[in-house]
């Protein structure tokens, strides 16, 4: 219980303790004025309905001030849960995007590695190609020399031996 709560109620029990002891002096008559005329009632009684009065009016503002705080809770909860799905479906939005956006990413990813594949290829292919062709070339003018070096040989009159001739 807390101090506030627990210091009015024993306020609340000094009082009534005070009313029943002084009970016969709450309700002796008095006369009192009310500006334009006088009455005769028992003040004690008159004040204790004043302040019943005031405690009743105070209550009821307390009920009404945790009933619109309650209602004021429960709207910003309400608006709190909308905002959060709002929130969580950009999120998701975001996620889908995100995915999209990698999914293309990693199709023009492979595009380009299939483009530079058939480059490569296409280039080991042509590089292949010239070194057989220079391999030939080669071939053949190692066969030229071999040739002229025969002719030469041939034409310059050394003697070979007849196996060696072709």
């Amino acid at each position: 219980m807390k101090i506030r709560t627990a210091l009015l109620l024993l306020m609340l029990i000094a009082l009534t303790v005070f009313t029943v002891v002084n009970w016969s002096a709450f309700t002796t008559p008095t006369k009192l004025s009310l500006l334009l005329t006088t009455v005769e009632a028992p003040l004690g009684v008159l004040m204790l309905i004043l302040t019943a009065a005031v405690v009743v009016a105070f209550l009821a503002f307390l009920v009404y001030l945790q009933t619109s705080t309650m209602r004021e809770t429960r709207r910003l909860a309400k608006e709190l849960n909308t905002q959060r799905e709002l929130a969580d479906r950009a999120e998701a939005s975001r996620f889908t995007e995100l995915r999209g956006f990698v999914a293309q990413e990693l199709t023009a990813l492979r595009a380009f590695s299939a483009d530079a594949d058939a480059k490569l290829v296409s280039r080991v292919d042509a590089a292949e190609q010239a070194l057989r062709t220079d391999i030939e070339h080669a071939g053949n003018t190692l066969a030229a020399y071999i040739g002229e070096l025969e002719h030469r040989l041939d034409s310059s009159g050394t003697n070979r031996p007849e196996g060696d001739r072709h």
